[in-house]
């Protein structure tokens, strides 16, 4: 359950990091000038929305690794599949095996009279 709800939202917080980076004023003026996000810059202005974005820019980042290392902590537990097959493994390697190099009778000793 909680795997799944960190996955969940480090998924929506990658989202969110996209959507801030592109709204974020670049040289070129970036997506805030282009569709309408002067308006939130009329708002609380030019300076404060940048510093707000930055922030919020830093948040999502930091968000994105806690989730990934909570992901990593929360994993299901799958070690019993796996020493099932260790141990099929280990019998395996136990069995007798063909020995292929034992020694045949060579095309000489088939000639003898």
């Amino acid at each position: 359950m909680w795997y799944t709800l960190f996955i969940v939202l480090a998924i929506v917080s990658s989202v969110l990091l996209v959507l801030v980076v592109l709204a974020q004023n670049s040289k070129g003026g970036g997506l805030s000038s282009q569709f309408g996000g002067s308006g939130a810059s009329n708002l609380i202005g030019v300076k404060k929305t940048g510093d707000v974005l930055e922030r919020l820019t830093w948040g999502f980042a930091i968000a994105i690794m806690v989730f990934s290392l909570a992901t990593n902590f929360t994993t299901p537990n799958t070690a019993v599949a796996n020493d099932e097959i260790l141990e099929r493994a280990k019998e395996q390697q136990a069995a007798p095996s063909l020995d292929l190099n034992k020694t045949t009778p060579t095309s000489g000793d088939s000639t003898k009279k």
